[in-house]
């Protein structure tokens, strides 16, 4: 599929670059979506929770209590799960949530993204632009004449670009990613693709 190149002042150059179908036109696959995001926040997750079972606890070991004859049940540890101060009975303990997932699934999961993406009519290439130093404010008038400045944005890059990520550090709904560091979870997260034309090459591919 063939789609229009803007310049940063939003208006149509006239050139146009391909899409590639096995990429941008394939059925999105919402299984493999599901479990490539839920792999990227489990491996993000500290797994550091943890509580004191009853052997952990500090206290007394002295039995609290006559065995018979005292009107109740039978209390003989003050470290018991039921008591205040006791310890917790199944409580979390460090764990690692990370689990593995095949390439290709991977790679079919952030194909159908950008599938959804380009179906939703959520892409904007953009012609290859920078600044001397970061500027916000271009930044913003940039996002303006592509009609984006409502959208939470993700701007993709060919390669690290600092004075692209500083510019766009300051605002919430605006992320800026580079090829390499693009995934599935990125991809959804915005509601717009901001591609430089020279990052279209590396997407068909993806």
């Amino acid at each position: 599929m063939e789609i229009s190149v803007y310049n940063i002042k939003g208006e149509d150059t006239g050139k146009k670059v391909t899409l590639e179908d096995s990429v941008f036109g394939i059925e999105p696959n919402d299984h493999v979506i599901y479990l490539d995001v839920k792999q990227h926040m489990a491996n993000k997750r500290q797994g550091t929770a943890k509580t004191k079972e009853r052997n952990e606890v500090a206290g007394s070991t002295r039995k609290l209590g006559r065995q018979k004859g005292g009107g109740g049940a039978r209390h003989g540890d003050i470290k018991a799960p039921i008591r205040v101060g006791g310890g917790r009975i199944f409580g979390p303990k460090p764990r690692d949530y990370s689990f593995k997932l095949n390439k290709k699934e991977k790679a079919l999961a952030r194909r159908s993204a950008l599938s959804y993406k380009l179906k939703e009519k959520a892409i904007t290439v953009v012609e290859d632009f920078s600044f001397d130093t970061p500027k916000t404010k271009e930044f913003l008038s940039i996002v303006k004449n592509l009609n984006i400045e409502n959208k939470k944005l993700l701007m993709i890059l060919p390669e690290n670009n600092d004075i692209m990520y500083l510019s766009a550090r300051n605002l919430q709904k605006a992320k800026v990613s580079t090829i390499s560091e693009l995934n599935t979870y990125k991809l959804l997260d915005a509601s717009h693709l901001l591609i430089f034309e020279s990052s279209i090459d590396a997407l068909n591919n993806f």
